[in-house]
C-alpha cells in the first residue's frame, strides 16, 4: 500500500490582514530582470505546452505546462535566479544600476579587470549549482559547489563540466548550505543561495526576481492562447523561493482576485506544510536525511521571505510521496492525443501528479471542492527540470520504479 497524499487548507491566509510585501515581485521589477537576461546571447523563452487532450480526460478546462527543460541548454529553470542574483551583486559592486549592465559589458575585459577574481559558492542538489557554475564560467569567474549526501553523480559531473569545483558532502541539504556560508566567510567568497535568513536577504530576493521571469513568460504565453489568467496554479516548493516568486508575481498582477494556488512538497521535506499545520505563522523546519526522489525539493528549512508570501497568499499545501512525482513523470512523458511530450524530472512533474490524483481520487473530493477544481478550471503548472538525472528518469519512466497504485 503506497503512502497517501496529505493536504491542508491555509487558514492563516485569512488571519494576516497585513500581507507580506510582494512589491519586489511586481511586473515592473520582473521586466527589469528579464531585460537583463535577454542580453544573454542564448536567451530564449521556454515553451508553454497546452495539454488540451489531457485536460479533457481530467475533467478540467485547461492544463498548461511551462517546460523549463529548454532553459539556456541547462535542462532546468534555476539559472534564471542564480544568474540574475550574480548580476545584481556585480552591479552593486560596480556602483551601477542593473539597467546599465548587459552580458557583453559584464564579460568585457575592462569590467573583468575592474572586478578582479571572484569565487561564487553555493549548496545545491544539482540544478541551482549548475546554473551558478555556468554563470560564473560565462563571466570568467570561479565557483565552488557543495552537494548533500546521496546526490546524483550525473548532476555532480554536469556541474563540474561548467568549470566548478564541486563536491558531494556527507551532509544533508541544509547543513551543506551552512558549510557554503561558513567557507564564504572564511575565504571571502560570495554566496549565492536562495535560502534567506536574518542578515542574508539581498541575494535570495534577487534570485526570486529571476525566477519571476518564468512566471511573466507563462502569463504572456497564456494570453497568446486566449487565456486571460489561470484559475489555479500548482507550484512545487523546496525552501519556497520558487513558489514564493510565482505566488508573489501572480498576486501582484491579479490581487485581490489571485488564482487559487496549491503548494506541493515532498513528504520527507514538507517544512512549509508543517509550518501551515502549526498555525501560528512561524516557519517550521524538517531535519534528517530527507530521502526523496524529488532531490530539488529535499530542503528542510524555509526561505523566510518565501514562507511569509506563501503563508499570506496561498490557498492549500500538499505533502506528497514519491510515487506521485513518478506518476507525473510518466504522464508527461507519454502524452495522449495530440498533446506535446514533456520530459520532466522528479521535482518538475510532481504537480501534475498531484493534480491527477486530486481529480481522480474520490477520497480527495473535499480537497478538490475546497479549491474549486472543476470543469471550468484552467490550471498552470511549471515543469522546472528535464531529465537532469537520465538514469533515474529511465528507471522511473521505462522500468516503472515507484508505481502509482494505492
Amino acid at each position: 500500500m503506497n503512502e497517501k497524499i496529505q493536504w491542508i487548507a491555509n487558514q492563516m491566509k485569512k488571519k494576516h490582514e497585513k500581507k507580506a510585501a510582494i512589491d519586489f515581485l511586481s511586473p515592473e521589477e520582473i521586466v527589469k530582470a528579464k531585460k537583463f537576461l535577454m542580453s544573454f546571447p542564448c536567451y530564449k523563452e521556454t515553451p508553454l505546452r497546452n495539454l488540451d487532450d489531457l485536460a479533457h480526460k481530467m475533467g478540467v478546462a485547461g492544463i498548461y505546462v511551462k517546460d523549463e527543460s529548454y532553459r539556456f541548454g541547462l535542462n532546468a529553470f534555476k539559472v534564471l535566479g542564480g544568474s540574475y542574483a550574480i548580476a545584481r551583486y556585480l552591479a552593486q559592486r560596480l556602483n551601477m544600476d542593473i539597467s546599465e549592465l548587459s552580458f557583453d559589458l559584464l564579460t568585457s575585459k575592462a569590467i573583468k579587470e575592474k572586478l578582479g577574481d571572484i569565487t561564487f559558492t553555493t549548496a545545491t542538489d544539482g540544478n541551482h549549482g549548475r546554473g551558478v557554475a555556468w554563470t560564473a564560467h560565462q563571466l570568467g569567474q570561479k565557483s565552488v559547489v557543495y552537494m548533500p549526501k546521496g546526490s546524483s553523480q550525473i548532476r555532480l559531473k554536469n556541474i563540474q563540466a561548467e568549470g566548478a569545483e564541486a563536491y558531494i558532502t556527507e551532509l544533508n541539504y541544509d547543513d551543506a548550505v551552512r558549510l557554503a556560508a561558513d567557507n564564504s566567510d572564511k575565504y571571502g567568497w560570495v554566496m549565492v543561495q536562495d535560502t534567506a535568513w536574518s542578515g542574508y536577504e539581498d541575494i535570495p530576493t534577487w534570485i526570486m526576481q529571476g525566477y519571476g521571469i518564468m512566471a511573466a513568460e507563462a502569463l504572456e504565453q497564456l494570453n497568446h492562447l486566449g487565456v486571460d489568467k489561470p484559475t489555479h496554479i500548482f507550484v512545487q516548493a523546496g525552501v519556497g523561493s520558487l513558489a514564493g516568486a510565482i505566488q508573489g508575481y501572480y498576486a501582484s498582477v491579479f490581487s485581490p482576485n489571485t488564482p487559487k494556488t496549491v503548494i506541493v512538497e515532498a513528504n520527507k521535506a514538507d517544512c512549509l506544510y508543517k509550518s501551515v499545520e502549526a498555525g501560528d505563522g512561524k516557519a517550521r523546519m524538517v531535519g534528517g536525511d530527507m530521502q526523496t526522489i524529488m532531490a530539488g525539493l529535499a530542503c528542510g528549512e524555509p526561505n523566510t521571505i518565501g514562507w511569509e508570501i506563501l503563508r499570506d497568499y496561498s490557498d492549500m499545501f500538499v505533502s506528497c510521496p514519491d510515487w506521485v512525482a513518478a506518476k507525473g513523470m510518466r504522464m508527461l512523458g507519454n502524452p495522449i492525443g495530440n498533446d506535446y511530450r514533456v520530459i520532466s524530472g522528479e521535482s518538475g512533474a510532481v504537480t501534475l501528479g498531484v493534480l491527477s490524483v486530486l481529480m481522480q481520487n474520490d477520497e480527495l473530493k473535499e480537497a478538490r471542492e475546497y479549491i474549486q477544481l472543476n470543469s471550468d478550471s484552467k490550471v498552470l503548472l511549471f515543469s522546472t527540470e528535464g531529465d537532469t538525472d537520465q538514469e533515474k528518469y529511465r528507471s522511473i519512466v521505462w522500468d516503472g520504479e515507484y508505481p502509482s497504485y494505492e
